[in-house]
């Protein structure tokens, strides 16, 4: 018999982020966005990958599209500057966009 309150926690490694300094939280979360996104786009089934400047003032937002269509799926995703050039720091993940001056638009 499970007693009340006794939960499995899903990730040791996520379960004490709620005492580290909201900062540091929020940089690991980025790591963990940029790490799934960078893992998907080198994985099976990538057919396009886009990337668009949404808003520039006062922070540049950029907007990630990429596109499964064997999977009929479609994943969009909003970085900052910092995070897209983390995702962009692997010249594999650069081989997909379409045009090299995307990110610029």
């Amino acid at each position: 018999m499970k007693l009340p309150g006794a939960y499995k926690i899903a990730s040791r490694n996520r379960s004490f982020d709620d005492y580290l300094h909201p900062a540091m939280r929020s940089a690991r979360r980025v790591s963990r966005i940029v790490d799934s996104l960078r893992a998907q786009i080198l994985g099976d089934g990538v057919e396009s990958l886009r990337i668009r400047c949404v808003l520039r003032d006062p922070r540049e937002i950029f907007r990630v599209e990429l596109d499964v269509p064997a999977l009929g799926y479609q994943r969009i995703t909003l970085l900052d500057r910092d995070a897209l050039e983390q995702l962009l720091e692997h010249d594999d993940v650069r081989a997909l966009l379409h045009r090299p001056n995307a990110v610029g638009e």
